[in-house]
């Protein structure tokens, strides 16, 4: 089962039917440990049609706060060592990877976060820019994972690289990241076989392309949410994006037209446009 945020209110998706809620709060509305049994309640109701997909927006309430987590995936360690070995940097990214605590961050609050086919941003102080894309994990107040979506977690690596210190400038700015298309909802957690891809376009030719399998994430979801709620409260709950494990080569670096496709079997596809 899919949840839409529309500028129409909230959308469900079960077996190609789609069902309208209107007059609901989304930031309320989703945090509910019992999201996947609230919903099917509205599935009994006359179904519409798919015309009811229009105008998304980021599945992320207004009180809604979006985390990240970092060097979770092999990969990304090494694509981390690579890009701060000049600075002297790079041993901290081997050491998280196989400390007791891992790398978790605050990413953005909701009015920095900008949904399907909307454009996401490049700092114009950094020359090496990438997209991470991430699974992302939509939790309850309670700390109960209640569904999953699909994350676009922007990153200058020229400023990460000069210094790691310097990670809040490289990740958090206007338009730093992309959520969406929606939220996918199982009563099963995810297969590991999950495979998120990524393809990023540019004057219609394909100028990167990768993919990865959840499995080769080296902790489970829940010890990644224990970690962001151990000492955070999230009234409203809170969407956290589990790292990456697509890193393109250190001769890529996007730019402003570049499109970004990233998909996640079971969800969807994000696809957004560099501005």
């Amino acid at each position: 089962m899919k949840i839409y945020r529309t500028k129409d209110g909230i959308v469900i998706e079960e077996s190609e039917n789609f069902f309208l809620v209107p007059g609901e709060d989304w930031g309320q509305w989703i945090n509910d440990d019992n999201l996947l049994q609230k919903a099917k309640k509205f599935t009994t109701t006359k179904p519409a049609g798919k015309e009811l997909i229009k105008d998304l927006l980021a599945p992320l309430g207004s009180n809604q706060e979006l985390w990240a987590c970092g060097v979770t995936y092999l990969r990304s360690k090494i694509g981390r060592q690579e890009e701060s070995k000049e600075a002297g940097g790079g041993d901290f990214y081997a050491r998280v990877y196989e400390a007791e605590r891992p790398e978790v961050f605050f990413k953005s609050t909701a009015h920095r976060v900008v949904g399907p086919n909307q454009k996401v941003r490049i700092r114009k102080d950094s020359s090496w820019d990438v997209p991470e894309p991430e699974l992302t994990l939509v939790v309850s107040s309670s700390g109960k994972i209640i569904g999953y979506t699909i994350g676009n977690d922007m990153s200058s690596r020229s400023i990460e690289g000069e210094n790691p210190l310097y990670l809040p400038q490289a990740k958090t700015y206007d338009a730093c990241a992309a959520v969406g298309p929606c939220i996918y909802i199982t009563e099963e957690p995810l297969d590991k076989n999950t495979t998120i891809r990524l393809e990023i376009n540019r004057n219609n030719k394909t100028g990167f392309e990768g993919s990865i399998a959840i499995s080769q994430i080296k902790r489970s979801f829940e010890e990644l949410v224990s970690f962001v709620y151990r000492e955070c409260s999230f009234p409203y709950g809170c969407l956290i994006m589990t790292g990456t494990g697509i890193v393109p080569g250190n001769d890529f670096t996007l730019q402003s037209g570049d499109e970004i496709k990233i998909s996640i079997d079971g969800i969807g596809t994000l696809v957004n446009e560099v501005g």
